[in-house]
């Protein structure tokens, strides 16, 4: 089970001017004998408001509703998953991802729902924007029982700014215990900030995160 953050760009191109995630073709690449292909939901956000919905905390431009959309895919829309399809309530089954602000909400969401979510899939996450806060938020939580990390990042994203925040992260979840069973981070040479680039390496995040 694997729910992404900004639905409009999850499967059509329609959506983004880059070009959609391509989300259901790539959940078809990582079939396996014993991983079939896993349920996607998208999650649309909300235009104007996405920078409130996908932030944690409140400064800047936001006012850090994130907690809120965390009540709501740990509530409605996992009874509704699991009534509907039928998918088991087992953390380790289920994964919430996204990039850039959604790759800032899906790490936030992990750790906050760990009983609902065991993995989180953050591609090119915007820890630039209120990264400190989310840092230390992060450093003071337990750790979740179940938990597999997948961090990506161009290296010439941000004019090479924004990879070392993500491998600062990638850092601090190996200080407290992360191997490489459990944390993936890639730096992407030809990556960046745009849909092209994370449908590139969505089957690669799925195979680690669903094995």
């Amino acid at each position: 089970m694997v729910v992404l953050f900004d639905g409009q760009n999850v499967f059509a191109d329609e959506g983004s001017f880059a070009g959609g995630w391509h989300a259901h073709r790539a959940a078809e690449r990582v079939v396996t004998r014993k991983r079939p292909a896993p349920i996607v939901v998208a999650v649309d956000h909300g235009y104007g408001a996405r920078q409130h919905e996908l932030l944690p905390f409140a400064g800047g431009r936001s006012r850090g509703d994130l907690d809120a959309m965390v009540a709501f895919l740990r509530g409605r829309l996992a009874h509704d998953v699991h009534v509907r399809f039928g998918v088991p309530a087992v953390p380790a089954r289920w994964i919430v991802g996204g990039a850039s602000l959604g790759g800032v909400a899906a790490l936030y969401t992990h750790f906050a729902a760990p009983e609902v979510f065991g993995g989180a899939l953050c591609m090119s996450p915007s820890f630039g924007i209120g990264g400190r806060r989310l840092f230390a938020w992060i450093a003071a939580q337990p750790l979740p029982w179940t938990s597999r990390i997948y961090l990506d990042c161009g290296v010439r994203e941000g004019r090479g700014t924004a990879l070392p925040r993500v491998a600062a992260m990638a850092g601090l979840l190996r200080s407290r215990g992360y191997g490489e069973s459990r944390l993936r981070f890639r730096r992407d040479v030809r990556g960046r900030h745009d849909e092209a680039s994370w449908r590139r390496r969505l089957p690669g995040a799925l195979r680690f995160l669903l094995r």
